[in-house]
């Protein structure tokens, strides 16, 4: 595995903009541009087995984090620019779900905001603050079929920083490669930089299947110890008349990070699987069922189980909701989940006891909609 020392990768970054400048030089960068800018909201009432307390968020808050409350989780401005050999992006969002997962200050508020140059006909170029380029499920309920995501996405990677190469060979191939500062963080956060990958490729007109991988060194500043992290994701989706089907898995590891001894290396899994079926233009029922194993908690935590024993989490789950779309930019949905621990393993409390299964219920109403669509911008000098 190749890590990148900081002064390596300066170098890297300006031997790209040499590249991008020399490019520029020969060729007039921005012809006709387009821009244009959208907007999302989603609105929920979520009540949940587990008791949080008034005002506090549930434990793995990601979508639809408050008990008993309804409220907001996201609103959201996207602003993107396109020309022939120049891109930008930046998305602002505000609400619970940027509150409860999103990174701390001064980016608390910024999902992504990147830009790119195209140095070759198939090659873009883009550097900046990126959504996360890793995982089987997306993260806001408008990009899913499920409003809520699975365990297993919710210790995924976030967000990230860093350069992307963009490499499209043919019009069903498409390749990033990701030099970043660190596993879901804006911010470098040790002395070597990390590297993503992802892969997808178009089997069919109806299906697709990808790769996602993060390859980096977790260790802290001053610890003598790696911890060198490959976390790999593969899945498969498949849309063909009223189905649609979601299917992938994760397997981690990490050095040195065994829960008995800190000496070993630990591993973690997990999977899910998601149907949807298209009732009507206008309803649809969708299902998923998902596991997830850490049993060294070196991602999820630890906990005591029932024989005193510190173990991470293990945990299976299923999902049932109903969809409405009023409108094909808009949806309300009905959904329940139900959490199951393994047998000792008492996570959830309510009304002071302990208990080893959680059960939720969400509704969700969402809508998309362009503020301004593909403006023409002045031809470039």
């Amino acid at each position: 595995m190749i890590f990148f020392h900081k002064k390596f990768s300066l170098v890297l970054v300006s031997l790209l903009v040499l590249l991008s400048a020399k490019n520029s030089s020969a060729q007039k960068i921005d012809t006709v541009g387009t821009f244009s800018m959208s907007a999302y909201i989603d609105a929920y009432y979520a009540y949940y087995t587990d008791t949080a307390g008034p005002g506090n968020y549930s434990k793995f808050p990601s979508i639809s984090p408050r008990q008993n409350s309804p409220s907001l989780n996201i609103a959201q401005i996207s602003m993107q620019y396109n020309a022939e050999k120049v891109r930008a992006m930046a998305v602002i969002h505000f609400g619970d779900i940027t509150a409860a997962t999103w990174a701390p200050a001064p980016y608390n508020n910024l999902m992504e905001a990147h830009l790119g140059f195209k140095v070759h006909p198939k090659l873009w170029i883009d550097a900046g603050l990126f959504r996360t380029h890793f995982g089987t499920e997306f993260w806001l309920p408008s990009e899913n079929i499920a409003t809520s995501v699975s365990i297993g996405t919710f210790y995924e990677p976030l967000y990230e920083s860093g350069i992307r190469f963009n490499y499209d060979p043919t019009k069903k191939l498409e390749i990033n490669l990701f030099l970043l500062n660190g596993f879901s963080t804006f911010i470098e956060n040790n002395n070597t930089k990390s590297v993503g990958l992802g892969v997808t490729y178009a089997t069919s007109d109806n299906s697709g299947i990808g790769y996602t991988g993060y390859y980096g060194d977790e260790s802290v500043p001053g610890d003598l110890l790696k911890h060198m992290r490959i976390h790999n994701n593969v899945f498969y989706n498949y849309t063909k008349k009223k189905w649609k089907v979601q299917v992938g898995g994760d397997f981690c590891t990490q050095q040195n990070s065994d829960i008995a001894t800190h000496t070993k290396t630990a591993a973690m899994y997990s999977a899910l699987a998601t149907v949807k079926y298209q009732r009507t233009s206008k309803c649809a029922i969708y299902a998923r069922a998902e596991i997830f194993s850490d049993p060294d908690g070196y991602m999820s935590g630890v906990i005591l189980d029932q024989q005193a024993k510190m173990t991470g989490y293990k945990l299976t789950g299923y999902t049932l909701g109903l969809e409405y779309k009023p409108t094909p930019e808009s949806y309300i949905r009905i959904e329940g989940r139900d959490l199951q621990m393994q047998e000792d393993q008492y996570l959830f409390y309510n009304d002071g006891n302990a208990y080893n299964a959680r059960y939720e219920f969400m509704v969700n109403a969402g809508v998309t909609f362009d503020l301004i669509k593909n403006v023409l911008t002045k031809k470039g000098e």
